[in-house]
């Protein structure tokens, strides 16, 4: 049998594009037919928001929901608010109540307000469960859809139990074990289960349980998850009752989110939410424009203290032309030591406790890094110019190196102990710190070195 050709998705995203601007919805459906869930994704994700709405509603029901759970948060919400109000009834209700809450997030309040009311009262009491928690903590992104056993019940009757909710739990291969208070005291495996003997109980079995609150940072829990190989976490109150459970896909998920938000802002850009191609320009510039005028308030400052020198430059024009050198090594320095720490912070590496030892380590690799950069730059404008402007530039490097490692490495920390993103005080604000204080570092050496 010949096998099917392979369907290149620049070519999808072109004929579809043709379609729907030419509206011929008839032709569209049938172009859209051999698409699988995984490519029709794809292709959502490259078209403009008010082409997706129309192809999403093309779909088949049963494609469309597995399309959709396929999208990032933000794309799910452009393609509800471009939907009508009974096709967006059927696909909110058929999504679990940590993805709804993920949407409802997105979405405009009084849109959220609407979705909420068209669920059946059960769903509506599951989703606010979960919607009841602090944004960022992990009671967010648990499912309240669980399948639990207590250490009293056998393995046929767990098996019972298990058989009964198959269809309604998020997972099954991963039980919580409860004692008559509900706390949890275990977990089990499905594939504990199907080794055991039917007349064991679960209390022979079980195995120590993983926990964490479900005012825990959804961040720290998910990395617990997949730090430890978990299928799922069991989620409690702050008396250790069970609440939920935060399965290993939504852990992941929970990273790729984190993570995707990390290195946008330590570029300097809001995180976007949603695909590039499904993003308008407005966005673009709106994620791009905040920081690059924060940017340009702190190359202000750089400006100002080039004034305050100016005497100086007047006098040896030549220190102007190593400028550019000294800045942009000392911002590549503080931009490689708050990378390091905020990345060791997120593993769980590095937390507030160690902040005297990451300054004394940080101090340690930029004096490495200074006297090596120094020596060779040194070297290079002494033969170039002359030796004393070697000296000068050589220790300007040293000095400057050493600086940046070290206010690089500690701010995430400072960031993390006052309550700010680590992320949001790295890259930009440090390499404008560093400019500025770089720049005053230099002039006085000159000044001294020079006679000047």
């Amino acid at each position: 049998m010949p096998s099917q050709p392979r369907l290149d998705p620049s070519d999808i995203l072109v004929s579809t594009t043709a379609l729907v601007n030419s509206g011929d919805l008839e032709a569209l459906s049938r172009h859209l037919e051999p698409l699988d869930a995984g490519l029709t994704a794809t292709l959502l994700e490259r078209l403009p928001i008010t082409h997706q709405a129309i192809v999403f509603r093309l779909l088949p029901k049963d494609r469309a929901m597995s399309v959709f759970e396929r999208l990032s948060p933000g794309q799910q919400s452009d393609i509800i608010s471009g939907l009508q109000a009974a096709d967006v009834a059927d696909i909110f209700a058929g999504l679990d109540p940590d993805d709804r809450a993920w949407i409802l997030e997105e979405l405009p309040a009084a849109l959220a307000s609407r979705m909420l009311h068209g669920l059946t009262a059960k769903e509506r009491q599951l989703t606010n469960e979960v919607l009841g928690y602090p944004k960022g903590s992990v009671g967010r992104r648990m499912s309240p859809e669980y399948v639990s056993t207590k250490t009293t019940y056998t393995v046929a009757q767990t098996m019972e139990r298990v058989r009964a909710h198959v269809h309604d739990a998020e997972t099954i291969y991963t039980l919580p074990v409860l004692d008559e208070t509900r706390h949890v005291v275990g977990v089990v495996s499905l594939r504990d289960l199907l080794k055991a003997e039917p007349a064991q109980t679960i209390a022979e079995i079980m195995h120590k349980p993983a926990v964490r609150t479900a005012y825990d940072s959804d961040e720290d829990a998910a990395r617990a998850c997949t730090d430890r190989g978990l299928l799922a976490l069991p989620i409690v109150d702050r008396e250790n009752r069970l609440v939920g459970i935060l399965t290993i896909d939504d852990a992941v998920r929970i990273l790729e989110h984190e993570e995707t938000e990390d290195s946008s802002r330590q570029g300097g850009v809001e995180p976007l939410r949603r695909p590039y191609f499904a993003t308008p320009v407005r966005r673009l510039v709106t994620s791009r424009i905040v920081w690059l005028l924060v940017l340009a308030i702190g190359a202000a400052l750089t400006v100002q203290v080039l004034s305050l020198f100016e005497a100086t430059l007047a006098e040896v024009t030549a220190l102007a032309l190593f400028v550019p050198l000294l800045i942009g090594t000392g911002g590549n320095t503080g931009n490689q030591a708050a990378t390091t720490v905020t990345r060791a912070m997120a593993l769980g590496d590095v937390g507030l406790r160690d902040l005297a030892q990451v300054f004394r380590r940080e101090f340690m690799v930029g004096l490495s890094l200074g006297l090596l950069l120094g020596a060779v730059g040194a070297l290079i404008v002494g033969i170039v110019f002359e030796p004393r402007f070697g000296v000068v530039i050589g220790l300007t490097i040293v000095a400057v190196c050493t600086l940046a490692a070290t206010v690089g490495g500690v701010m995430p920390l400072i960031a993390r102990a006052i309550g700010v993103d680590p992320a949001v005080f790295s890259n930009p604000f440090i390499t404008t710190f560093v400019d500025a204080t770089g720049l005053i570092i230099y002039f006085l050496i000159a000044k001294t070195i020079l006679g000047i």
